[in-house]
C-alpha cells in the first residue's frame, strides 16, 4: 500500500558532505591476485529530491588514471529500500545495473546483478564503520551467486 504522507529516510545523512578518501584497490579482480594498490580522493555528498536521494560525485586520483565517479541513491519509503546508480567517467554512456538493499544495525548492504569479463556476476556494496566523521566503503564481486565473495576496491572516508 502506497503511504500517503511518505518520509524521507536518514540512512545515508551520515554521508552528507564533503570527503577525503584513502582507496585501496585491488590490481586484478577475480584472479586471485593479493596485490593492492593505495591512492587518494575526494569526495562531495549532497541530498536531493526534498531527502528521497542523494548524489555524490569524486574525483579518483588513480594511479596515472584521474576519473570522475559519480553515484545516485533513490529511496523507495514503500520497500523500505534504497537503489544505488553508480556512474563512471570512463565508461559514459554506460548505465549500469542499479544495486538495491537498506540499512540494518548500521551496516549498509547493497546487491546487484553485473557482467565480469562475459560472465553473470554478483556485485555487494557494504557501508560499516560509520561515526559522525568516518565511514567506510566496500566493494566485492561474486562469480558463484555470492556464496563467494573477493573485496576488490576499499574506501575509507574521513569528513574535511
Amino acid at each position: 500500500m502506497l503511504q500517503t504522507n511518505p518520509k524521507p529516510s536518514k540512512d545515508f545523512d551520515f554521508f552528507m558532505g564533503i570527503w577525503k578518501c584513502r582507496h585501496r584497490y585491488r590490481v586484478r579482480r577475480l584472479s586471485d591476485c593479493h596485490d593492492w594498490i593505495e591512492f587518494d580522493g575526494a569526495c562531495a555528498v549532497r541530498k536531493v529530491l526534498d531527502g528521497f536521494g542523494n548524489i555524490d560525485e569524486s574525483d579518483i586520483a588513480f594511479p596515472g588514471d584521474r576519473r570522475r565517479v559519480m553515484n545516485l541513491r533513490l529511496y523507495d519509503w514503500n520497500k523500505d529500500c534504497w537503489s544505488i546508480h553508480p556512474y563512471d567517467s570512463r565508461q559514459f554512456g554506460r548505465v549500469f545495473t542499479p544495486l538495491s538493499g537498506r540499512f540494518a544495525k548500521g551496516i549498509g548492504t547493497f546487491y546487484g546483478d553485473d557482467e565480469w569479463q562475459g560472465r553473470a556476476m554478483r556485485t555487494r556494496f557494504v557501508w560499516s564503520r560509520i561515526t559522525p566523521n568516518s565511514a567506510r566503503w566496500e566493494q566485492a564481486f561474486s562469480l558463484d551467486e555470492g556464496n563467494n565473495w573477493e573485496i576488490n576496491w576499499i574506501i575509507d572516508f574521513t569528513r574535511l
